[in-house]
């Protein structure tokens, strides 16, 4: 099984490898904002749960994120693996990744670090929200999300350093330049 993970900043094209990959290797793409959306969209208990956490304007605890995420992976037991995007954010919601993974004796086998420059972030998601019509995407709230993303970032890719193969990508070039250099990485996987 091929479970990889992407560690990016916002912007950076995680979303679109990810997509890319998932394609080439029949891999299942995982990405936890489009779970938070599809599980509010739905009825479910935890959709609602979500809903009102969101509605207060809370932050989604680990504890939902990891359960949707398990929920995932339960309901997909002869996948050839999966992405990661997204999820983990933090050592704990890796450390939970880790021992879901090992449950299923399938741990992760890379973690794909993709880089751009904060100049970069904040140019594609600033073009990114006029497209999409995002108002709440301004360059403040976009630096603010990079540090963040920063903070958070830098003990997950040391955690991952120390037991998982990790590769670091020049993620400023065209997108099948960078598409053809991780489909040869993960082929050898």
């Amino acid at each position: 099984m091929k479970n990889i993970l992407f560690l990016a900043s916002p912007g950076a094209g995680k979303g679109t490898q990810s997509e890319i990959l998932a394609q080439k290797f029949n891999l299942i793409h995982i990405s936890s904002g489009s779970l938070l959306r599809q599980e509010t969209a739905s009825d479910s208990e935890l959709g609602k749960e979500i809903k009102t956490i969101i509605s207060k304007g809370d932050l989604v605890s680990d504890e939902i994120i990891i359960k949707m995420i398990q929920n995932q992976l339960d309901s997909k037991p002869d996948a050839a693996g999966f992405i990661f995007d997204g999820f983990p954010r933090t050592a704990s919601q890796a450390e939970a990744l880790d021992k879901m993974l090992m449950e299923k004796k399938c741990p992760l086998k890379l973690v794909i670090i993709l880089e751009i420059t904060s100049a970069e972030m904040i140019e594609r998601l600033l073009k990114r929200a006029e497209i999409e019509g995002r108002r709440d995407d301004n360059e403040e709230t976009i630096r603010a999300r990079g540090i963040i993303f920063n903070e958070q970032t830098t003990p997950l890719i040391n955690y991952y350093a120390a037991h998982t193969k990790t590769v670091t990508i020049n993620g400023s070039r065209e997108i099948p330049v960078i598409a053809a250099e991780l489909e040869e990485i993960v082929s050898k996987l």
